[in-house]
């Protein structure tokens, strides 16, 4: 029997112009079992998994990859399963973000280059679902989104310990003489005890959350926790939906927009998001060739405070935001408020509103009203001035308000071996008013823009009590970190931007409130230090690094590489044979 409608993969299986190609398609095929009756013209879905051992988040996703065929096959689909480029937050060196970009890049080609007519992204650690976004937004087939889902909370010692916020929080702790060596070892067993992802709102939950936001997934996908029956259900039901995708022809660009973009910006602003997701959605509204821009996270943001009570913000972690109702119950507060865009559509085919209007929040600790908001300003701010002309950002949520309008000096280091090889120094000039700023971190100074913003304090500052102070750099931080972190400065050292012209001693005035920050020092001494300057870059001369270096862009824009911004969309001219 074979389908009333033709789709993308009868090209492979069912051309009769190109009858020795549908012969090698389809008979290597056969090798693995597969029935001459599921070549029959039925819609073929990818499973884009990004399963790895060595991605300790996604390690259990070849079980979900299961479920998702049992949906795809209840449709009436074919699913056939392959693997891309897995980014580890956890292992990669020198970071996972130098890695996004090449992983996008393998997701693409991949999608574009096999026979499928509708694809499931298989993803959870921080960069792994940027990548897999990106790269099926440039080919723009029918898409649908599946997180990994969070640990189980960590408890240790009567308390709950989050992903990465209780490293940040543990290693103060070490530094000051407060634990020992061997208390801070027994913590990671305790922190890291289920299948998942972390269940901080850190990048991994913030671009789970983007995705539901952008409605490229099935509602409560963002936070069901790893281990829950209800994880499997919804991998289940979405592969069950990407079928209908496919007969519906509801493609990516179909789904996400602008007003796409502005919910998430929102939902960013009131779930206390990581600030990662700004360089993420520049990057993936850049591949779908939407003009997002870094004030469109001012515009958006500023009148959205920061409802989820998660680490690092608040108190609760993931596992607690889901019985609280999860996303769907943010965003219908959002949508009481009449502050999100209620007709953007989702991959069910219902609208935002649809969705998630008859939500119900469940612990108004967990999620907040707008009554009793954990911070009156959710969302990013966006700094500019003479170091900035570009900008850089700070997460209000998780910064200290004394701090929001500051004038320090600068304790400067030009690389992050210098700031290893000096922080700790009881001779270095500095104190809780300093601002630490540190150089060459960014995209091509790195390269890859490592998570190194957020800066440990000196050892005699945290030995006083302090555990906070402004920091300046080029750099990223942890979704999991917390305090007055200004970040992605652009332009970058790295290619002489102004943040180059910093000098030890100089004044840095920080005022959040009104989006500043001035290097107190005049025009021409900071034109005349650039032209002296001379930047710390890698020594890399050959390889994907040196690509990278060569047509990153900076992080105002996203940091993709130049040539792989817009679609390039699904079709293949020619055959292999």
């Amino acid at each position: 029997m074979t389908k009333d409608k033709k789709y993308r993969s009868s090209d492979w299986y069912n051309s009769k112009s190109h009858r020795r190609d549908t012969f090698i398609h389809r008979g290597w095929m056969r090798n693995q079992g597969h029935p001459n009756h599921l070549f029959d013209g039925r819609p073929i879905i990818g499973i884009c998994n990004t399963w790895s051992e060595l991605t300790p988040c996604n390690g259990h996703f070849r079980e979900i990859a299961e479920h998702v065929k049992r949906g795809v096959y209840e449709a009436g689909g074919f699913p056939l399963e392959f693997p891309v480029f897995s980014a580890s937050e956890s292992n990669l060196r020198p970071t996972a973000m130098l890695f996004r970009n090449l992983a996008s890049m393998d997701v693409e080609e991949a999608i574009r280059g096999n026979p499928m007519d509708g694809v499931v992204l298989l993803m959870g650690c921080d960069k792994t679902t940027p990548s897999l976004m990106m790269g099926a937004a440039s080919v723009d087939l029918p898409t649908i989104g599946v997180s990994g889902g969070p640990m189980l909370n960590g408890h240790h010692k009567g308390e709950i310990i989050g992903s990465g916020t209780g490293v940040w929080k543990l290693d103060a702790d070490l530094t000051a003489g407060l634990i020992t060596e061997e208390e801070f070892v027994e913590a990671e067993a305790s922190m890291s005890r289920s299948k998942g992802n972390c269940m901080t709102m850190g990048t991994a939950s913030t671009m789970g959350s983007m995705v539901e936001a952008l409605g490229m997934s099935l509602p409560h996908n963002a936070a069901i926790p790893a281990v829950d029956s209800r994880r499997y259900a919804l991998a289940h039901m979405s592969g069950k939906r990407i079928v209908e995708m496919v007969k519906e022809n509801l493609i990516m660009s179909k789904v996400v927009n602008k007003k796409s973009f502005e919910n998430a910006i929102k939902v960013n602003g009131a779930i206390g998001g990581s600030t990662n997701a700004v360089i993420h959605l520049a990057a993936i509204a850049g591949r779908m060739e939407i003009d997002l821009k870094l004030d469109d996270w001012e515009r958006c943001g500023k009148e959205i405070p920061t409802l989820v009570n998660l680490q690092p913000s608040g108190k609760y972690l993931m596992e607690d935001f889901y019985y609280a109702g999860g996303l769907p119950a943010v965003i219908k507060r959002l949508l009481d408020k009449d502050l999100l865009n209620k007709d953007a559509l989702t991959v069910n085919g219902k609208t935002i509103s649809e969705n998630n209007l008859s939500s119900k929040c469940w612990n108004d600790d967990v999620i907040r009203n707008f009554d009793d908001p954990l911070t009156k300003e959710g969302g990013i701010k966006i700094l500019r001035g003479n170091i900035a002309p570009k900008g850089a950002i700070l997460k209000p949520s998780a910064a200290s308000p004394h701090l929001m309008k500051h004038t320090g000096k600068a304790v400067v280091f030009e690389s992050v071996e210098e700031f290893h090889e000096k922080i700790h120094d009881p001779n270095l000039d500095v104190d809780e008013n300093s601002i630490l700023v540190l150089k060459n971190c960014g995209p091509k100074g790195y390269p890859g823009m490592a998570e190194v913003g957020n800066m440990v304090l000196p050892q005699k500052v945290l030995q006083k009590g302090i555990r906070d102070m402004i920091r300046i750099s080029d750099a990223r931080m942890s979704g999991t970190a917390y305090g007055t972190v200004i970040l992605h400065t652009s332009p970058e050292a790295a290619i002489k931007g102004p943040l180059a012209a910093v000098q030890n001693g100089d004044e840095i005035k920080v005022d959040v409130e009104n989006g500043i920050m001035e290097l107190l020092v005049s025009d021409e001494i900071i034109q005349k230090r650039l032209e002296d300057y001379s930047p710390v870059l890698p020594d890399i001369k050959s390889g994907y690094q040196k690509m990278y270096i060569d047509h990153v862009m900076q992080a105002d824009t996203g940091a993709d590489l130049d040539f792989l911004v817009g679609r390039r969309g699904s079709k293949v001219k020619r055959h292999s044979h």
